[in-house]
C-alpha cells in the first residue's frame, strides 16, 4: 500500500477540503532545495516548505549539532530550570535584533509567539494601573496565525469567519500609502486611550497574497503610536533571517517596535521554535512583589533544547558572509526575472522585496484563496517538479537561500511557459 493512500486512512490536513482532496505527495527524502517522493522523483522546493526552510534540507552542520543535543540533553522543564542552548541563543539572538531588545520568551510557532506578544501587551496596561487599554491596531490583510489570539488581530476572511463573533476587539486599517497615511494617522490619534498596541507584518504582508507597502509609511505609523504610548510588535515570523534581504525587515526602520515576534526560518526549517523579544520597558512592567503581575504563560516544550540547539546552527549559518552573498545573489536574479516579465498582459502586478518574487495573475474573476486558477497553476508546477503554492491568483517563489542560479533559471523559465499555456 502507497504512502499516499496509507495516509488517506488517518491524516487530516492542513487548509485541506478533505472530501476531494488533490493527492497528497509522499516525500521520502530532502537534500538542499529537493525533495524526493516515494517514486524517486525530484521536486524544487520554491517556497522553502511554507516559508521556513532558509538553508536547505537536511543541512549537515544543523543535523550534526541536532544530533549531538539529542545525545546531551533533548528536554527540560523550563519553569524553575534552564539549560546553555536557550542562554546561548537569547544571547546570540539579541543583539541582531533592530532596537534595543532586551529579553527572550520561548514559545512553539509562529501563533504563540504572536500569542505570548499580545498577552504581554494587554497585560502591561494592567500591572502598570495605567488607564485600561484593551484594543489592538492591525491591518486588515493582516494574517498572524490560526490560535484565537492571532486569528482575533487577522484580517477576516474564510479562515477566521466561523470564529468571528468570539474574537476579541480590533480596529483594522488599510496598509499605508502616500494617499492615506494622515488618514491613518488621525484614526490612531483618536482611538490612543483605547489601544494596547499596533501589531504588524513588516513591509510584507505574507498569507494575505505578499502584499507590500513602504517602510516610511510604517515608520509614520510607529511615531505616532509611540506619541500616545502604544506599544508596537512586529510580527517577522516570516520576514525573518534574511527574507527581505536583511536579517529582519525592521532594520530598514528609523524607529523600532517594542516587541519581535519570530519562528519559521528561527531554526532553518528544522523543527518548531517560537520566539518573543521585548523591550526592557515591556520585561520591567512585570518586575513586582505582586505575583499576580507575573506573566502566567507557557508550553510543554518551551526552551527545546534540540531546537535551540538547531536555531544556534541556523545562526551560524546565516552570518556567514556566503550566506549574505546568496541572499543578494536571489534578490538580483528575482529582480531582473521581474523586469523581463514586467507588463505581461496576464499579470495584473509584480512584487518583490528581497528574495520574495510575486506575480498576481490577471484573472478578470476570483482572485480569492479559493480561486480555481490556484489549483491549475500548483498542479502545472508540480508536473514540471516544481513546489509552488499559490495564494489564489497570487504566484510567489521564496527559495531557500542556496538555490543555484540553473534552478531558478529553471523556474523562470517554467513561469514563462505557464504564461503562454495557462
Amino acid at each position: 500500500m502507497s504512502l499516499t493512500t496509507r495516509d488517506a486512512q488517518v491524516i487530516w490536513h492542513p487548509y485541506t477540503q478533505m472530501k476531494k482532496p488533490l493527492p497528497h505527495i509522499p516525500i521520502v527524502r530532502g537534500e538542499g532545495v529537493y525533495l524526493f517522493d516515494e517514486e524517486g522523483k525530484k521536486y524544487i522546493d520554491a517556497v522553502s516548505s511554507w516559508w521556513v526552510n532558509i538553508h536547505g534540507h537536511a543541512h549537515p552542520h544543523i543535523a550534526a549539532r541536532v544530533a549531538e543535543q539529542l545525545n546531551t540533553l533533548e528536554h527540560v522543564i523550563f519553569a524553575g530550570f534552564t539549560h546553555e542552548p536557550a542562554v546561548r541563543l537569547a544571547e546570540r539572538l539579541l543583539p541582531l535584533l533592530p532596537g534595543d531588545q532586551s529579553k527572550v520568551f520561548y514559545s512553539d510557532n509562529g501563533s504563540t509567539a504572536v500569542e505570548v506578544a499580545l498577552k504581554m501587551c494587554l497585560q502591561y496596561w494592567v500591572n502598570t494601573n495605567k488607564i485600561t487599554r484593551k484594543k489592538v491596531i492591525a491591518f486588515k490583510d493582516a494574517y498572524h496565525g490560526d490560535t484565537f489570539g492571532a486569528m482575533s488581530v487577522s484580517g477576516r476572511s474564510i479562515f477566521t469567519d466561523p470564529f468571528n463573533q468570539l474574537l476579541f476587539d480590533v480596529e483594522f486599517i488599510d496598509l499605508p500609502n502616500a494617499g492615506n497615511i494622515e488618514q491613518l494617522k488621525s484614526k490612531i490619534n483618536y482611538l490612543s486611550n483605547e489601544v494596547a498596541c499596533f501589531i504588524f507584518e513588516p513591509m510584507v504582508l505574507g498569507a494575505s497574497g505578499m502584499l507590500m507597502y513602504e517602510a516610511q509609511y510604517l515608520d509614520e505609523l510607529i511615531a505616532t503610536c509611540q506619541k500616545h504610548g502604544i506599544l508596537t510588535i512586529a510580527d517577522e515570523v516570516m520576514t525573518g533571517f534574511g527574507r527581505t534581504g536583511k536579517y529582519f525587515s525592521c532594520e530598514a526602520l528609523s524607529l523600532k517596535p517594542d516587541i519581535f515576534c519570530l519562528s519559521k526560518g528561527l531554526t532553518g526549517g528544522t523543527m518548531p521554535l517560537g520566539v518573543t523579544t521585548c523591550n526592557s520597558k515591556i520585561f520591567e512592567a512585570f518586575l513586582s512583589e505582586d505575583k499576580l503581575k507575573t506573566l502566567y504563560h507557557g508550553h510543554s516544550f518551551t526552551a527545546n533544547p534540540v531546537a535551540c540547539a538547531a536555531s544556534l546552527a541556523s545562526l551560524d549559518i546565516l552570518l556567514n558572509p556566503e550566506t549574505l552573498q546568496n541572499i543578494k545573489r536571489v534578490e538580483h536574479m528575482h529582480r531582473e526575472f521581474a523586469e523581463t516579465i514586467k507588463g505581461h498582459p496576464k499579470l495584473k502586478e509584480i512584487r518583490q522585496n528581497g528574495t520574495i518574487l510575486v506575480m498576481e495573475w490577471e484573472t478578470g474573476q476570483d482572485t480569492s484563496y479559493l480561486s480555481g486558477l490556484r489549483d491549475k497553476l500548483y498542479l502545472y508546477f508540480l508536473a514540471q517538479g516544481i513546489i509552488l503554492r499559490p495564494l489564489g491568483n497570487v504566484l510567489y517563489i521564496l527559495p531557500p537561500y542556496v538555490i543555484s542560479n540553473e534552478d531558478l533559471e529553471y523556474i523562470y523559465r517554467t513561469i514563462l511557459q505557464a504564461l503562454k499555456d495557462i
